[in-house]
């Protein structure tokens, strides 16, 4: 497998979590749209380093390789690069939680995160989604 075919792949899939984290938000289902969404944004933020043959941390959060490279990115997504690193980094905080809330106080997600909360994460993992995949279309046709 190429750079290509992964950096295509992961848009593949970062959209299907946008997808998800939308259904999620829809149904009201707060944690899960916030988690579906934090996927999305790890994706697609993947899938922007592998467009540059970038091999990333296997951590959740690449803002610090995001950082590293900016150069190696256009303008118009270069000056994007902070706030997708303020997005990356806050979503992957609450990844887990969204998941399986604060077990030592035993509070569950549903508990934790609000409809604004939710609605937040999904608007801003559709920001950082569509320059994403704006980028792969540019690098790839």
């Amino acid at each position: 497998m190429n750079t290509k075919s992964m950096a295509l792949d992961y848009i593949k899939r970062a959209k299907r979590c946008l997808k998800e984290a939308k259904n999620a938000l829809e149904d009201e289902d707060h944690p899960m749209t916030i988690r579906r969404a934090q996927e999305c944004v790890e994706l697609s933020l993947k899938a922007a380093l592998r467009s540059i043959a970038v091999e990333y941390p296997k951590e959740h959060d690449v803002s610090d390789a995001l950082h590293m490279v900016k150069n190696k990115f256009p303008d118009w997504f270069k000056k994007e690069i902070p706030r997708f690193m303020e997005v990356s980094e806050s979503l992957t905080k609450k990844r887990g939680p969204a998941m399986y809330g604060y077990e030592a106080e035993l509070k569950p997600a549903s508990e934790i995160f609000t409809k604004k909360d939710a609605e937040d994460a999904f608007l801003s993992a559709e920001e950082v989604f569509k320059a994403c995949e704006k980028l792969i279309r540019e690098f790839f046709g």
